[in-house]
């Protein structure tokens, strides 16, 4: 059976990735609005905000840069799943013997590869922009872990909106709090900066516990105990997303 599930999945990932390669613009699209608030924020804004720190504005806020450019890049999931739903291509994959959970399986992979491209795109820019990390190889696979894992929570909660949208707009329109989630956090400017209320939303969100631990990765920087609140919040958000997707699946396919 989980041959079964792999061969499916990697069947229909093939299929959705062919989509992209034949239209590379969505890839592009996903990196213009994060590679144009990097350089607003590094050359019109990064002068004027003080970070408490020694180091370039942009190596302090790639990481929050990086996570906007994956919360645009799951919206696309959510599209493509409703396509798929409104085309009937899902009654028609019920009526192959394939496994049922690899059709979801395979939007999840093709975000997942789609927004790592993305991800490098962005990272590409930043290096011309200034960006310099001293960074082991270790500690960019911890950096890539967590991309990894925050774009599986965040891919897996576009499935729920995919599968429960009514309209194309309302399959992606999810986004929108996730995309200005770092705004409220420390992606941008030290908590310590913003008023009480909101310095407390900041600090206990978990923006805040993955934009540190990937600063202080990328810094070469002890990462205390923000990696675990990280690990933990998105593994939690992973597990809930995943549980709800799979019943909403069940639900549309009675």
């Amino acid at each position: 059976m989980t041959t079964r599930v792999l061969g499916d999945t990697g069947v229909l990932a093939g299929r959705s990735l062919r989509h992209i390669l034949r239209s590379p613009d969505t890839i592009m699209t996903t990196a213009v609005t994060p590679i144009a608030l990097m350089l607003l924020f590094v050359y019109v804004f990064g002068g004027a905000i003080n970070t408490g720190s020694d180091e370039s504005y942009v190596n302090y806020m790639l990481p929050g840069i990086l996570l906007i450019t994956i919360a645009s890049g799951v919206a696309y999931t959510a599209y493509r799943l409703f396509l798929d739903l409104q085309g009937g291509i899902f009654e028609r994959f019920q009526s192959m013997p394939i496994a049922r959970s690899s059709v979801l399986w395979a939007h999840v992979l093709t975000s997942l590869v789609a927004n790592l491209a993305s991800v490098a795109i962005v990272i590409g820019v930043a290096l011309i922009m200034g960006f310099r990390t001293g960074a082991s190889p270790a500690a960019w696979l911890a950096v890539a872990g967590i991309l990894v894992l925050f774009t599986l929570a965040l891919t897996w909660i576009a499935v729920i909106a995919g599968l429960s949208a009514r309209t194309v707009d309302g399959a992606s329109a999810f986004s929108y709090p996730l995309i200005f989630l770092p705004f409220i956090s420390s992606a941008f400017v030290p908590t310590g900066s913003m008023p009480g209320p909101v310095a407390w939303f900041a600090e206990n969100q978990p923006v805040t516990s993955v934009v540190d631990t990937l600063r202080a990765l990328l810094a070469q920087e002890p990462v205390g105990s923000d990696a675990w609140t990280a690990v933990a919040w998105l593994a939690g958000l992973l597990a809930l997303a995943y549980g709800f997707a799979i019943a909403a699946y069940r639900r549309r396919i009675r």
